[in-house]
């Protein structure tokens, strides 16, 4: 079925029960009338036509006042017989009241523009708590925004948030400053509050949550070096060595959660908090936030140039370049327990390899690449825009020769490189196998 709009849709004792004693309305779902409900207007003018042509209504007063088709007050002490029938009451904000005129409650309408899925759940924020609309899909729905001493006992007119957050989805939400508003009233407000398939989703929520991505909201600024200079943050999340997307969907499942998310000393109910990141194409942006900037560390060192982080005062900021690669051995050198590797500067101002003042190679925390061999694959990083070892020019193409050496298995080996600024570089080291080396 679908949402009635015409009052001949509507029947006593079938859609309808009207108590003259109780003064209520009660909506039935029978009949024509669905969950998909009876739009404000179209009970309105059922109720004007059953007045007029019941000759035993007639004799009581008319319950209902229309100000317009999407507000209307319920007078005479008249109200809605029941939350599930303030449920079904669609495009409508209402206000009920007293004989004396006194507001007992206030409704107000709230309709999303856009689109949602028919099975997608969106909730709303008065007080601190998030609370599921009464059905699925796209909102057309009333919420008490008032109540008197005895009917709730609450005034939330200058507060509403709305939600839509559904896994594998992208995230809506919207607020009352969204649409300019500062106070309700009962009548209908409609919020933009749409959503679609997140292509960068492609994990579980079971599998992300295992990731051990937190995230810490900060009452004070925290500082985080980003190049050369200090920056200001509120919120910092902790990548645990993830990628770009797995953080992100490690988030995502958070801002799910209706328990505290936050890892630190405070307290933050996911499915409130404001969304902390969002993807420019393949570039991971961090928002600026109702508690400030957000800033990622701990993220796995190759998605360094794919994000952008934005800090308290709004700027949006990115590490120098960092070019990426893996130098990769060959079994001879894995196999060997005591096979090392270096990578040097072919050429450098300081001094050439071969040379007695040969340079290592740092990598983009100014650690020397260098190590033992434990496994096939060694990631290394290079700050690209600002490595000036040696005196070489920062921002430019360096040569480079990695060399390996092992005992028992693995035959010293040397090659050269360039690392130029891009990620995904690998350098393969192929030692030859050493049958000589003996130390009885």
């Amino acid at each position: 079925m679908v949402l009635i709009t015409d009052p001949d849709n509507l029947n006593q004792a079938t859609e309808v029960t009207i108590n003259t004693t109780a003064k209520t309305i009660t909506l039935n779902l029978a009949g024509n009338l669905s969950a998909d409900g009876v739009t404000g207007q179209a009970l309105y003018s059922f109720l004007k036509e059953e007045w007029k042509n019941d000759t035993a209504l007639i004799k009581f007063p008319f319950p209902m006042e229309a100000i317009t088709p999407e507000q209307f007050e319920f007078i005479q002490d008249w109200e809605p017989a029941n939350d599930a029938t303030r449920k079904l009451i669609r495009t409508a904000g209402w206000a009920e009241k007293t004989t004396a005129g006194v507001t007992k409650r206030e409704y107000t309408g709230i309709v999303s523009l856009g689109t949602l899925g028919s099975s997608d759940q969106p909730y709303y924020n008065q007080s601190g708590t998030a609370v599921p609309f009464t059905y699925t899909g796209p909102v057309n729905e009333s919420i008490q925004i008032y109540g008197d001493s005895t009917h709730g006992n609450f005034n939330y007119r200058s507060t509403l948030s709305v939600y839509a957050r559904e896994e594998a989805k992208t995230y809506a939400a919207s607020n009352l400053s969204a649409i300019g508003v500062t106070s309700m009233t009962y009548i209908v407000y409609r919020f933009p509050l749409s959503n679609a398939v997140d292509l960068k989703v492609t994990e579980s929520d079971v599998t992300v949550d295992a990731y051990g991505v937190t995230i810490t909201y900060y009452a004070t600024p925290q500082s985080k070096t980003i190049g050369s200079s200090n920056y200001d943050f509120h919120v910092i999340i902790d990548g645990n060595g993830k990628t770009s997307y797995e953080i992100y969907m490690a988030v995502q499942s958070a801002l799910r959660k209706a328990t505290d998310i936050d890892a630190g000393a405070g307290s933050k109910i996911g499915k409130l908090a404001d969304e902390l990141l969002v993807f420019v194409g393949d570039t991971l942006k961090t928002k600026i936030v109702t508690e400030g900037g957000v800033f990622i560390e701990d993220f796995d060192a190759n998605y360094t140039n794919s994000i952008v982080f934005v800090d308290d005062l709004g700027a949006e900021l990115t590490y120098p370049f960092v070019a990426t690669g893996n130098l990769v051995f060959n079994t001879n050198l894995v196999s060997d327990g005591a096979a090392i590797y270096k990578m040097f500067f072919t050429t450098n101002p300081t001094g050439d390899y071969g040379t007695a003042n040969a340079v290592i190679v740092n990598d983009n925390s100014a650690t020397p690449i260098t190590g033992t061999i434990s496994g096939s694959t060694v990631p290394f990083t290079f700050d690209y825009d600002g490595n000036v070892q040696g005196g070489r020019t920062a921002g430019t193409n360096a040569a480079v020769t990695v060399v390996a050496i092992g005992l028992t298995t693995g035959q010293f080996v040397s090659q050269t490189a360039t690392i130029t600024r891009t990620t995904g570089q690998n350098v393969s080291l192929v030692a030859a196998l050493e049958r000589n080396y003996s130390n009885l």
